[in-house]
């Protein structure tokens, strides 16, 4: 009977001690390498997500454990440290943001029924029937749509150059905006491919400018979009430069100095949006991370707060669960404030929400349209 006295107070513990067990989280991201601003960027949203969901008592009482490690920006290392957070117990995976490595790492996790929160936009990502994978951000096949409308019909373009970079996220931009131009009787009037890491787009200018074309669209990594418009300046192009996402970010314009002005584009998420909760949430990145939150943080600190919303809708932490609360399924910022924004995710991993067209002004953003979700809830 002592004996039973005696493991009482253990057993009515043990609830306590097991919702006190961490919840590992790892984020896979580009820290070094052509990808390593935009993964600087996610990975401080994942931290400061991670901050605050751990002062309000965690997920289900359990905090979150969060691990990052950096890919390089090579598919290779991407592959192994997926198959590492496997091995490591992996609740959830973020990243990695570049296709490429996406498309490979993926793989590891699927095979390991591990959920996969990635940054890539190409378009093939969701196409392959994985039910452990969801953007962070638009696919291209949602994006492009909004850029082709606004290149004809906002800005009446008959003809356009496409010049775009020679990786998976490049080609897969370039396919989905090319098919959607077609579809809107818009002629692509030169089809310019360039390098990743290239340094000297005095030639896919030069190209350009010989095209004649009414607009030009730009589709490149962080650092070869702001030489790129470098370039366009120097070389005196006064048609109208129209991107995505990318060439948008403030990495970008920084990087391009007066060159980015004028430069217009669709953007899935930024802190310049006329949302109080966004705004406020650039505040407190940038007071933790000492600099400005570019589309990337907000990508991070909003997954993680869809993981919390989701693994609260599942009622437990597993994994196979928590991608079940996820596929198909929208979820409320008035329920979940850190998502910031209504967001809905189809039956492939693809994500909706509210997105924005804006302008680069006087070395800032300005948001001059926000667009509704493609499919209204």
């Amino acid at each position: 009977m002592r004996v039973l006295c005696a493991l009482i107070p253990w057993i009515l513990a043990m609830p306590v001690a097991w919702a006190q067990q961490p919840s590992p989280m790892v984020g896979l991201l580009e820290l070094s390498g052509p990808g390593a601003t935009s993964g600087a960027h996610f990975k401080a949203g994942l931290e400061l997500a991670a901050k605050e969901i751990n002062a309000a008592g965690g997920i289900l009482g359990r905090p979150v454990a969060l691990t990052i490690r950096d890919t390089q920006t090579s598919p290779a290392i991407a592959k192994a440290l997926a198959a590492k957070a496997v091995d490591d117990g992996a609740y959830v995976v973020f990243g990695p943001i570049f296709s490429g490595s996406v498309l490979v790492s993926m793989e590891e996790l699927r095979r390991a029924e591990v959920p996969n929160l990635v940054g890539g936009e190409a378009t093939s990502i969701t196409q392959r029937g994985n039910p452990y994978v969801f953007r962070t951000s638009f696919s291209q096949a949602n994006a492009m749509p909004k850029v082709g409308r606004y290149v004809a019909q906002d800005l009446g373009a008959r003809s356009v150059a496409v010049v775009y970079v020679n990786n998976d996220f490049g080609k897969g931009g370039r396919d989905a905006l090319v098919e959607d131009l077609g579809r809107r009787n818009v002629r692509i009037a030169a089809d310019i491919s360039t390098d990743q890491g290239q340094i000297d787009f005095s030639g896919p200018v030069l190209r350009a400018k010989q095209a004649g074309a009414d607009a030009l669209f730009v589709y490149l990594n962080v650092d070869e979009s702001a030489r790129m418009l470098r370039e366009l300046r120097k070389q005196g192009y006064d048609k109208p430069v129209v991107g995505e996402t990318t060439i948008m970010q403030q990495s970008v314009i920084d990087l391009a100095g007066e060159a980015a002005n004028g430069a217009r584009g669709h953007v899935g998420l930024t802190v310049d949006a006329p949302n109080a909760a966004i705004l406020a949430y650039a505040e407190r990145f940038e007071r933790e991370a000492k600099f400005r939150s570019s589309h990337d943080g907000l990508k991070g600190y909003i997954a993680l707060y869809t993981v919390k919303a989701a693994t609260e809708r599942a009622g437990r932490v597993d994994a196979r669960a928590l991608a079940q609360a996820i596929r198909g399924q929208c979820f409320s910022a008035g329920q979940t404030p850190g998502l910031l924004m209504d967001l809905c995710y189809d039956d492939k991993g693809d994500l909706d929400r509210e997105s924005f067209m804006v302008e680069v002004k006087a070395g800032k953003q300005t948001v001059v349209g926000t667009l509704p979700p493609l499919r209204p809830r």
